[in-house]
């Protein structure tokens, strides 16, 4: 491994442990190399904090090594004054005289402009090193800036013979339970990691979700809801007085401190509406847990990016049927009997946006 791979992978590392807490930034790491030793690191640690530049620069014990000393840094430097000063601009008044970078920003006010800058003030710049990591590492941003939308995960629980829960028609009839409890922990871990968490009106009411983080540490999501019609009564847990929650919807439009009430075109295609509102809002990734109509609805309009699907060791022989998905299996692994799936979207597949209003 060459010497710049193992010292941006280090970079890679660092940036993981912003996971969950820079929304909407990206996760960031950096290293600060001199004479084959490592004297500053750092990782963007919160949105609205120090980018990881800055953290790194600011560990170095005696700045005047900076002037002779390589930053390797995951994601290339800001260019722009955002709720911090351009990180390019402090790399330069620093006098670092290289830089070593793993993949370019696409947020439009960035991309390219912190190279450049560096580079016209004399400074070597190498990128695209474990460039493919690098991006990865932020697809949620990087589909964000680049697709105009969240990143959409697709999350469900089966059993052995592809159903994802008994047939119910009230809520006096409990759901089948899939998780068991090390798995629920991941469900609740995955939660704490994106922005936005959604269900449609008939998850709503047979299974009164609170959609919050309660098996792991971390920040609850929003909690998103399609109900066309406002069936779902204001005393569901969803739309308890705690975080805060977004209901689409076609006949009413106000909000208070806790909920939201947005009106969308049920007659035009629903789902990029919905999307389009949320990257307004600046939510960069929404987590789809039902219901089967809803997860289908997603995967027939080619509106998604990842799908972690759970088949438990049990058989239910006749039930509302699982989804069924086409793309990359990326991950497979076996836990307690339950076998973990993680798909992703193949870039041959078409993103169709046609109608998606049957659904509802």
């Amino acid at each position: 491994m060459i010497i710049e791979e193992k010292y941006m992978l280090r970079c890679l590392e660092l940036a993981r442990h912003g996971n969950g807490y820079t929304a909407p930034n990206p996760m960031v790491g950096a290293v600060i190399v001199h004479n084959g030793k490592i004297i500053g690191e750092g990782f963007h640690r919160c949105c609205g904090e120090g980018h990881a530049e800055v953290n790194a620069i600011a560990s170095v014990r005696d700045e005047s090594l900076l002037r002779e000393s390589t930053l390797y840094v995951s994601l290339e430097p800001c260019s722009h004054y955002g709720k911090t000063p351009p990180c390019a601009e402090l790399i330069i008044r620093k006098g670092i005289p290289r830089v070593v970078v793993g993949c370019l920003d696409p947020f439009p006010e960035v991309s390219g402009r912190g190279i450049r800058m560096l580079r016209e003030a004399g400074i070597e710049v190498v990128t695209g090193v474990r460039e493919e990591e690098a991006r990865a590492l932020n697809a949620v941003f990087m589909t964000f800036q680049q697709q105009k939308r969240p990143y959409i995960y697709l999350k469900w629980a089966q059993s052995a013979d592809g159903f994802i829960d008994r047939i119910r028609t009230d809520a006096s009839t409990p759901p089948v339970v899939f998780s068991s409890a090390e798995t629920r922990r991941r469900v609740h871990r995955l939660r704490s990691e994106v922005a936005a968490i959604m269900v449609g009106t008939r998850t709503a009411l047979l299974d009164d979700p609170s959609l919050t983080v309660r098996h792991w540490a971390g920040l609850s999501p929003v909690r998103i809801l399609l109900d066309r019609s406002l069936r779902v009564p204001e005393t569901a847990r969803l739309l308890k007085k705690t975080g805060r929650a977004i209901i689409f919807n076609d006949c009413r439009a106000d909000c208070d401190a806790h909920v939201t009430y947005v009106p969308i075109d049920f007659k035009q295609a629903v789902l990029p509406q919905i999307l389009h509102y949320l990257h307004e809002q600046k939510l960069n990734s929404l987590l789809v847990e039902g219901g089967a109509c809803l997860l289908n609805s997603f995967l027939e309009a080619g509106l998604w990016d990842e799908a972690r699907v759970e088949t438990a060791p049990v058989t239910l022989h006749e039930g509302v049927k699982a989804p069924r998905i086409s793309g990359i299996l990326s991950a497979s692994e076996t836990i307690d009997g339950h076998l973990l799936e993680t798909w992703r979207k193949s870039e041959k597949e078409d993103i169709r946006q046609d109608n998606h209003t049957k659904i509802l």
